[in-house]
């Protein structure tokens, strides 16, 4: 017999041997609701909807969850959500501390930033405040014309003046509200800038 038919016998038998050898063993075993013990080569009925462990080759054991009622899916996807929120919440405070050590380099800038803002919205804060000094003389100076029209009609221009006058009276009252606001969330939010570039920039004892 030749080399090549000799090489070609032994890879055949080998195949054979490997296609003849049993696949690995494995057993399933879980606790019935009668707190018996169940065990199997296939999965045996009592253990599809209980917890079981799968033993293999070699001592390898697997445990496989029960599966979840609706109450615990709705448990854990709760959950889940809860930790997505928790790990955005945590980036989103990690981008907001970088940006503040990125714009500042101490908290004497934070202070100029804050005044600069806060005089943005004094300013318009004064606009406002004329205007609205200019529409409430606008109104007296339309009441006092209207004191002649106390017994007959009202000409339907000095109606669209007063009108207009009321209008522009409010919008001013709105804005200078607005603001005052302003004033208040700046000075809030930039206290608070700074007390956080302290934490961040401030070692702690011992360290």
């Amino acid at each position: 017999m030749s080399n090549k038919r000799l090489a070609i016998g032994l890879a055949a038998a080998v195949l054979t041997a490997a296609f003849a050898l049993p696949a690995a063993a494995r057993t399933f075993c879980c606790t019935d609701k009668s707190g018996r013990k169940v065990c199997g080569d296939i999965l045996p009925e009592q253990c599809e909807d209980r917890a079981y462990k799968e033993f293999g080759d070699k001592g390898k054991i697997r445990n496989v969850e029960a599966p979840l009622t609706p109450e615990q899916k709705a448990q854990r996807e709760a959950e889940e959500a809860r930790k997505k929120e928790a790990e955005r919440i945590a980036a989103e405070q990690r981008r907001k501390d970088q940006a503040l050590l990125n714009t500042y380099t101490g908290e004497r800038e934070i202070d100029i930033a804050r005044d600069r803002a806060i005089a943005d919205h004094e300013a318009l804060a004064k606009q406002a405040g004329e205007k609205y000094e200019r529409a409430v003389k606008r109104r007296q100076q339309l009441d006092k014309e209207l004191e002649f029209y106390t017994k007959k009609p009202v000409p339907p221009d000095l109606k669209a003046q007063i009108k207009e006058a009321e209008t522009e009276i409010l919008a001013q009252q709105k804005l200078m509200e607005e603001k005052k606001k302003d004033v208040d969330a700046t000075r809030a939010k930039f206290e608070e800038d700074k007390k956080r570039y302290r934490e961040l920039t401030t070692k702690p004892a011992g360290r």
